[in-house]
């Protein structure tokens, strides 16, 4: 039997955004616009440093994320959605309503 979702973008675009952290992260930033690591592990809640690195890592190689490095001592590095993580906006929001109405 054919696999359908090998000849589908959907698998690509799943693979993407669905991942330990990664929805929780761009909807972080799609409130917040701007956050430092710190912060988002905070709003992330119970992450360790080596999956949130991670998860951020792979946003941003995906290009849905962008993290800015400040030269300056204490090191300072923010992250916001990149024009690509925010056409994904307008679906996060239905998934949010779908849940909601689905719970």
């Amino acid at each position: 039997m054919q696999n359908h979702l090998e000849n589908c973008w959907l698998k690509h675009a799943l693979k993407q955004i669905f991942g330990k952290y990664k929805i929780e992260i761009m909807y972080n930033l799609l409130h917040s616009e701007v956050l430092r690591y710190n912060e988002l592990k905070r709003a992330v809640g119970d992450v360790s440093f080596k999956s949130l690195t991670r998860a951020l890592k792979e946003l941003e190689s995906d290009g849905l994320i962008i993290r800015i490095e400040y030269p300056v001592i204490p090191p300072k590095v923010e992250y916001r959605l990149s024009k690509k993580g925010q056409t994904l906006v307008p679906i996060m929001k239905m998934l949010c309503k779908w849940g909601n109405e689905n719970k």
